[in-house]
């Protein structure tokens, strides 16, 4: 295949784009306003699971790097928590998090800004019949930022845990005039995801609830629509007369890491394909907002969840790979699924009859994250393709890879040269860590950390979106097709994958690229 790469100056001009990490389509201006970098009011972030892995991989080291790109408030102050049997001292805490930001941050522990992160940092154990110390280390924050903070509860607990932790919160008025972020997955079928809204609507009201899903923090995936609506070559294009099928790709290459307590509950399904593949749907399916304020935004993410037709069981593919059953912690006989692809329609004027493909699962042969178009082939073909070539329906797509950095291709066909009119399959390619300045990038909990503390809910989930998704997926939960095996470091169990799909191919796993030819 033919390359060609697209050059962008942009690099040129990173001085002007402002502290790293914001941009201004992120900040979601009107139009004719100034491009300034907005700094959340002061605030105390609460961390309920500040021991646990999620705090220590993601959030502690994520809130430093913020805190180094002066993107947290000039006044903050956070607040760890966890039940009285894994109570930390303010001291111990500190130590947890230099530990936690040197494993798995971007910059070491030290210096100025270090100092300043950690002077910050407390600790306040609370348990449902027992909050007093960690409304003692609530106070005591705010009282040091002058009384007038505002409050984020980050949820990062597991889910059975949520409703306990909401209603210490509304039961002890630390909810009053805050922001709650809750952990995913949100609900396991729709009963629960109604009961667990009803249960949050009580404490929180709609506005100051922030439903995380990290892979719509992701510059690459806020970056279709800007794709699509700020290039003309795209968005007349992105409809049912244009485009065949669309595959949503995220195959992973580990296991359960641990995490068979909680994996056991949940599955492919609900771990993946909800939480994150349908949200990354919503983005490629809306249609264009009028603005790019969060109350539009999120109304055509919700039209397009509430056109997803129910989910066919004969349309699923489930799978379990080989050696799960042995991994500690999980049932001998253990029918959870480690891997799913489906088949999704979302019936509209739009993509009436268009399939959308979703495949997600562990212990697969690649760790990928990509979008692809597949574009309708011309109405007449009198060009022959060249010899040595397979024919198939893949010679005109739109691929957007979205792991960080993420890239965009364009496959297309051209004349190769020779006398002869033979096309061959050539590719114009969009890389973000060739063409912008990525250390301005943040990775998705610290964009979307930022996001809540700004009350920006354009890339959180809606109540009634969550919903309508577990409607689609009610049939399928209630008689899920059998699980099929497959081999770790494959690509799920065979022929049944593919036929899920046809006539149309994967397009993963790449085609091997052909040798470029000496100069």
């Amino acid at each position: 295949m033919a390359h060609l790469r697209w050059w962008h100056p942009i690099d040129r001009f990173s001085s002007v784009l402002g502290p790293p990490g914001i941009s201004e389509a992120s900040r979601r201006r009107p139009q004719g306003r100034e491009p300034a970098v907005t700094r959340p009011n002061d605030h105390v972030i609460v961390l309920f699971g500040a021991t646990g892995d999620l705090a220590r991989r993601k959030l502690l080291p994520g809130l430093f790097n913020l805190a180094r790109a002066g993107l947290l408030p000039n006044g903050y102050r956070i607040v760890g928590s966890a039940p009285g049997r894994f109570a930390l001292t303010d001291h111990a805490f500190r130590e947890h998090a230099r530990a936690a930001v040197a494993t798995f941050g971007s910059a070491d522990p030290s210096g100025p800004k270090w100092q300043a992160f950690e002077e910050a940092l407390s600790f306040g154990a609370a348990d449902p019949d027992r909050p007093g110390p960690l409304l003692d280390a609530v106070r005591s924050a705010e009282e040091a930022l002058g009384g007038r903070a505002r409050k984020l509860f980050h949820l990062a607990v597991p889910p059975p845990a949520f409703p306990a932790v909401i209603t210490l919160l509304g039961d002890t008025g630390l909810a009053q005039d805050s922001n709650v972020i809750i952990e995913k997955p949100f609900g396991v079928d729709l009963e629960s995801a109604r009961s667990l809204n009803e249960l949050i609507h009580g404490v929180f009201d709609e506005s100051r609830i922030f439903r995380i899903d990290h892979f719509l923090g992701k510059e690459s995936v806020d970056n279709i629509l800007a794709l699509r609506l700020a290039n003309s070559l795209f968005e007349p294009i992105w409809n049912r007369d244009h485009i065949t099928h669309v595959q949503i790709d995220v195959p992973e290459t580990i296991g359960l890491e641990g995490r068979a307590q909680f994996y056991e509950g949940t599955g492919a399904f609900r771990d993946m394909i909800v939480t994150h593949l349908i949200q990354v749907l919503g983005i490629v399916a809306m249609d264009p907002p009028a603005s790019l304020d969060s109350h539009r935004l999120r109304d055509e993410k919700v039209k397009v969840f509430e056109a997803l037709r129910p989910i066919r069981p004969d349309h699923v593919v489930r799978g379990q790979y080989e050696g799960y059953r042995q991994e500690p912690g999980v049932a001998p006989d253990s029918q959870t699924e480690t891997f799913a692809a489906l088949r999704l329609e979302v019936d509209n004027w739009r993509w009436a009859g268009v399939p959308f493909y979703l495949r997600s699962g562990k212990r697969l042969a690649e760790h990928r994250q990509t979008i692809t178009l597949g574009l309708r082939e011309p109405a007449m073909s009198m060009f022959g393709v060249g010899p040595g070539r397979h024919e198939r329906r893949t010679d005109n797509r739109v691929v957007i890879d979205f792991a960080d950095p993420g890239w965009i291709g364009v496959d297309f066909l051209a004349k190769e040269p020779g006398p002869t009119m033979n096309v061959g399959r050539a590719r114009m390619e969009f890389r973000y860590g060739d063409s912008f300045c990525s250390s301005h990038g943040l990775q998705g909990y610290e964009r979307l950390i930022l996001e809540a503390m700004l009350g920006d809910q354009s890339l959180f989930t809606r109540a009634d979106g969550i919903e309508h998704i577990w409607a689609a997926g009610a049939p399928l939960l209630a008689t899920p097709p059998p699980l099929q095996p497959y081999a770790p470091g494959s690509w799920g169990p065979q022929p049944a994958v593919d036929r899920l799909v046809a006539p149309d191919h994967w397009y993963l796993p790449e085609e091997p690229k052909e040798p470029t030819p000496p100069e």
